[in-house]
């Protein structure tokens, strides 16, 4: 029951779409626009860097929300599972924000949702995602590579730190937790599945915070 009730909770804080409400209070639709994708690398492209500061947060905070609600009112029911349901409301954000219903289930990619479970999980994720994606990206101004790195990074800490019980739980609710994350990294590889295929064609489109950067290359 406990692990419904938080990834149904999550999905609800996943259904804020926060680069479709930015765009749309500009008068856009942000799904009609650059790659078509509602997340913040489009809407960066799109607005600019204030708009994409602006959505990253709101999609980090609205699967932070999630796991903070799991965490301090549902776990408290169910303390022995205290991780993997924090991983199941955060898994239902991250499928709020890719498939909402009232958007014909076109949202995001789950990138900067799935930076709010890496906060939220427990601080090594988020010391090991930040290495990982800013060194990608200041590297290769690949967004979409140092994405991609993160969640190889993240499923492979995540088995690697259960089993050497950073969670505390039993290796059945370590395997379940495993098959969360795998399942979770299939949906955005394949997400990502036309910028693979441009990355390995050397064609993906770089990304840069600064204008006047961009202008130069």
């Amino acid at each position: 029951m406990g692990r419904l009730i938080c990834l149904v909770i999550g999905y609800v804080c996943g259904l804020f779409q926060t680069a479709y409400i930015y765009g749309k209070s500009k008068g856009i639709d942000i799904r009609e626009k650059g790659s078509g994708n509602a997340g913040t690398t489009n809407t960066l492209r799109v607005f600019g860097a204030k708009a994409g500061l602006i959505v990253l947060l709101g999609d980090v905070l609205k699967c932070a929300v999630a796991c903070l609600i799991a965490r301090y009112f549902i776990v408290p029911m169910f303390p022995d599972e205290k991780y993997l349901l924090i991983l199941y409301a955060a898994a239902g954000a991250i499928l709020g924000h890719d498939f909402p219903f009232y958007m014909n289930f076109k949202g995001g990619k789950g990138i900067a949702a799935t930076a709010g479970l890496i906060c939220c999980l427990h601080w090594h994720f988020f010391v090991v995602g930040v290495i990982v994606f800013f060194t990608t990206f200041f590297v290769t101004h690949y967004v979409s590579l140092g994405s991609l790195l993160v969640y190889a990074a993240f499923m492979a800490q995540i088995i690697i730190e259960g089993q050497r019980g950073l969670f505390g739980a039993t290796q059945v609710q370590l395997n379940e937790m495993y098959v969360i994350a795998f399942v979770l990294a299939v949906i955005a590889y394949g997400k990502h599945w036309e910028n693979i295929k441009r990355l390995l064609k050397g064609e993906e489109r770089k990304t840069y915070l600064s204008k006047k950067k961009k202008e130069q290359k």
